[in-house]
């Protein structure tokens, strides 16, 4: 990959393209049926210092996003956070729709600004974009033209507010229709979630086996070729646990075999384990089942 064209402002970013520069500083928004893209940075890989938010309401076709593509199969939505990269294509079909681009400091004294990090769609891979029902497209298009007609007006005093506020609500929506798309590909979504239990139990199979270490959420997610953020939202939508809750399920489970049977004593178990202190699996363990590993061990004799 080619050095990344870096862009710190929107305003250099909308320079670059040769579009308008932004009506406010630290947020824009771009209407594909409206301009016309220099292309002249086609196959360039942009990184940016600021969010952008692509909506794509009806098309169909493969888009550069990060470093792979991303099938808009009839339109959806992908999210890029301050730091990640995107590659320009060369095709101008692939403009189309609206591409919102903001600041970070623009959250500056908002509440949105310590509670964008709950929206994890922003950390989500190429693959894991929002696909949108027809009803979704419509909702997602009425805030994008809210907020297009917010930046058209005069900025005064109220504008900074009233466009986070619209900001705030299209992410509120971004996230309520990511839940129901884990709900409702289930089928897809459950052979993945089995894909990793097979993996956890693999890696705690065999009474003679060491792990180095704990498996991590991150393990898991680059064995399932997903990213880490959505793997566990995915998860907390689907079965109530994240991640990690669920490596601990596989490691009580695994560690319950070991002191039914084995002689092994709850620090050699805790080690064999990939723990570094036993203290931290007793507690673990005690957390997860109410009892002690030594407990566990006598009620099961007993």
């Amino acid at each position: 990959m080619d050095k990344p064209l870096k862009f710190n402002s929107i305003t250099d970013l909308m320079r670059r393209l040769k579009l308008d520069p932004p009506a406010h500083p630290m947020i824009t928004l771009v209407n594909y049926d409206q301009v016309k893209i220099d292309l002249r940075d086609a196959g360039s890989w942009f990184m940016l210092d600021f969010y952008k938010i692509t909506f794509k309401k009806d098309f169909n076709g493969n888009v550069k996003y990060g470093p792979g593509t991303y099938d808009f199969k009839d339109g959806g939505m992908a999210f890029l956070a301050p730091g990640q990269i995107v590659q320009m294509t060369a095709d101008p079909g692939d403009y189309q729709g609206y591409a919102l681009y903001f600041h970070p400091g623009l959250l500056g004294g908002h509440s949105l600004a310590q509670n964008i990090h709950n929206y994890g769609f922003f950390d989500y891979a190429v693959a894991e974009a929002l696909f949108l029902s027809e009803k979704e497209k419509q909702i997602m298009g009425a805030l994008f033209k809210a907020i297009e007609m917010e930046l058209d007006n005069h900025i005064d005093q109220f504008s900074e507010n009233v466009l986070v506020s619209q900001l705030e609500l299209l992410l509120k929506y971004s996230n309520r229709f990511y839940n129901r798309q884990f709900l409702t590909r289930k089928n897809m979504h459950h052979d993945l979630i089995s894909r990793m239990n097979i993996w956890l139990n693999e890696r705690f199979e065999g009474a003679d086996m060491i792990i180095n270490t704990l498996p991590s959420p991150q393990d898991i997610a680059t064995h399932l070729n997903v990213s880490q953020r959505y793997l566990s939202d995915l998860l907390k939508a689907l079965t109530g646990k994240t991640t990690q809750q669920h490596i601990h399920l596989a490691l009580i489970e695994k560690a319950k075999v070991l002191l039914n049977q084995t002689n092994l004593t709850t620090a050699e178990i805790a080690y064999l384990l990939g723990f570094e202190h036993p203290q931290s699996f007793n507690k673990l363990f005690k957390q997860r089942t109410s009892v002690s590993p030594v407990q566990f061990r006598r009620n099961q004799l007993n």
